[in-house]
């Protein structure tokens, strides 16, 4: 069977008997399909009838919220695909339900092949049903011209499936902020307009929770709050965010797709109340367990500003059946950011005027981020480290290549009476000054650059593969243009200054001022390929090094 970049799956066993069904059906999905997976509730139809089957409304109730919440949490075992629960046939209680599109739906990847769970009565069925499977996909969605289709049920491969109805409800995952119990078959009230803001970094199953309550309760708008800026400081691994306007476009497409007869007005958020707290056109807020009180404190502000309260439906988060000790036990995106770490980010630079059979990695990141540990760490693994202070030490000594053109700039004065460079007495002079930090560089940075490829022929006369340059200043003083890969250490700002306190004696203002004076962590990690942290215990960083030197040895060449 051919694997599909992109799918449809038509659901039509009605949800109470699909619920213990759907690890089998999204397992043989996954198989047939590796990119865009879009689910189509249409429980109930038919598909082995002569007419053609029609696209029918179906009422949303809190169970059927309840089974796209458990819907997306059984699909984050396949985290390969990019599943989409299409709402545009599921409408909320109102004064009237909306009328289906009678037009075929655009998707952003049009499906090359449309599956169903659909059970067959008999073999002489299955070319038929296919048929009208794919009819009936063609006539509510933009496919690909050469749709194929798949009857799911004959390779689930456990037995027949049963076919009674299994009245037993799915767990409550989303909670009106009425104390009122609510029935799984409860129709859920629609509203014109109401919002929702998260971050939406790498868009996951959990957000796409949030996102598709909020699309069926909204009939009219939806305000999206994207988190932004000050409200960014604070998460993890902040430098591996993706930017504002990529998560926005992957958000709006996700919407869109899911939900295109409504509008969307996606904007930053910059404070924690944004738009829910001023705006009185809206309705209803939609908050997970975690931002419930942020949602209590928005109508609190409202009532202070005197605007009515909004309707608060909390949802429960997805619990994250993977993840490791270090990471959050809930589908999160700070989890995904902590195993980017180690990866490849992008493209190795192609350096043909290196050494042959030597890979070089520049390694740097900002004072404190314990760049010099992972250094060390690399060392151990095998790699030829090359440290660009000690490069430093050699070039100012007496006799060194940099010491006569330093004095010359800046005077006997900045010497010991042994006749060695005093360097305190030179960094005073040449900091916050940066013409004279300017001169300095010029001097020092192509002496090192120079020392540094005298040690990479070293390197090659030991017989080592990889050379690492340990070096903070790496893309300041132009150096990438030596390496195949840049790696960064990262680490939050405050706890790298509260290092260099400790480790070096200054006072919090001097450390302040002396990460000032480097590129930030951000900017580090614009330009590598690959990042690093050791924000946690030694066990992990171990771990991330160990991981980053496995896949760099898949993909450096080969020495013959």
């Amino acid at each position: 069977m051919a694997v599909f970049r992109s799918g449809l799956l038509v659901l039509t066993t009605p949800l109470a008997s699909l619920a213990p069904r759907l690890s089998p059906i999204l397992t043989s999905a996954a198989r047939l399909v590796n990119h865009t997976l879009y689910v189509h509730l249409q429980p109930g139809m038919s598909l082995g009838g002569p007419a053609q089957p029609q696209s029918s409304l179906v009422q949303a109730t809190f169970e059927v919220l309840d089974f796209i919440a458990h819907l997306y949490a059984g699909a984050d075992v396949h985290r390969h695909l990019d599943v989409r629960i299409l709402l545009t046939n599921i409408g909320a209680k109102s004064a009237s339900l909306p009328s289906l599109p009678s037009s075929v739906q655009n998707l952003a990847h049009p499906p090359e092949v449309v599956l169903t769970d659909f059970q067959t009565l008999d073999g002489s069925q299955y070319n038929p049903v296919k048929q009208q499977l794919e009819r009936y996909a063609t006539s509510c969605y933009s496919c690909c011209p050469q749709l194929a289709s798949v009857l799911l049920y004959p390779d689930y491969g456990s037995g027949e499936l049963p076919v009674e109805s299994l009245d037993v409800p799915l767990p409550s995952t989303i909670r009106p902020a009425s104390p009122v119990a609510r029935s799984p078959k409860q129709p859920v009230r629609g509203y014109h307009r109401g919002a929702v803001g998260g971050t939406f970094d790498r868009l996951h199953n959990a957000h796409k929770v949030l996102l598709s309550v909020a699309c069926i309760l909204a009939q009219e708008q939806l305000v999206v709050g994207v988190a932004d800026k000050d409200l960014l400081k604070s998460k993890l691994l902040p430098e591996l965010l993706q930017p504002y306007a990529e998560r926005v476009e992957h958000l709006s497409e996700f919407l869109v797709d899911v939900k295109p007869s409504l509008t969307f007005d996606i904007i930053p958020l910059l404070d924690p109340y944004g738009p829910a707290g001023s705006n009185p056109s809206l309705e209803f807020l939609v908050v997970s367990e975690e931002t419930y009180r942020g949602g209590m404190a928005v109508n609190r502000f409202r009532l202070e500003n005197d605007l009515e309260e909004l309707a608060l439906y909390q949802i429960q988060l997805l619990k994250d059946q993977n993840h490791k000790d270090n990471e959050e036990d809930k589908v999160s995106s700070s989890s995904f950011r902590q195993r980017m770490l180690g990866n490849l980010l992008r493209p190795p630079y192609k350096r043909p005027e290196l050494p042959t059979h030597l890979y070089v990695i520049g390694l740097t990141g900002i004072s404190g981020s314990g760049k010099s540990s992972v250094a060390q760490r690399l060392k151990g693994l095998g790699a030829y480290v090359i440290d660009s202070d000690q490069l430093g030490h050699r070039a100012y000594a007496p006799g060194g290549p940099a010491y006569q053109p330093v004095v010359e700039a800046f005077g006997t004065d900045i010497l010991h009476k042994d006749g060695i460079i005093n360097r305190k007495v030179l960094g005073s002079r040449v900091f916050g000054n940066k013409k004279q930090l300017k001169i300095l560089t010029d001097i020092m940075w192509p002496v090192i650059a120079k020392l540094a490829r005298e040690e990479m022929d070293q390197a090659m006369a030991e017989g080592k593969h990889v050379c690492v340059i340990d070096a903070a200043l790496l893309l300041e003083a132009g150096w990438q243009n030596m390496v195949h890969e840049v790696w960064t250490v990262v680490i939050p700002e405050t706890e790298a200054i509260r290092r260099i306190v400790e480790r070096d004696g200054l006072s919090e203002a001097a450390a302040q001022s002396r990460l000032q004076s480097q590129m930030s962590g951000q900017q580090l990690v614009d330009q590598s390929h690959v990042v690093l942290s050791t924000l946690w215990e030694p066990h992990v960083t171990q771990c991330q090094v160990e991981k980053a030197w496995a896949l760099l040895q898949k993909r450096i060449p080969q020495a013959p």
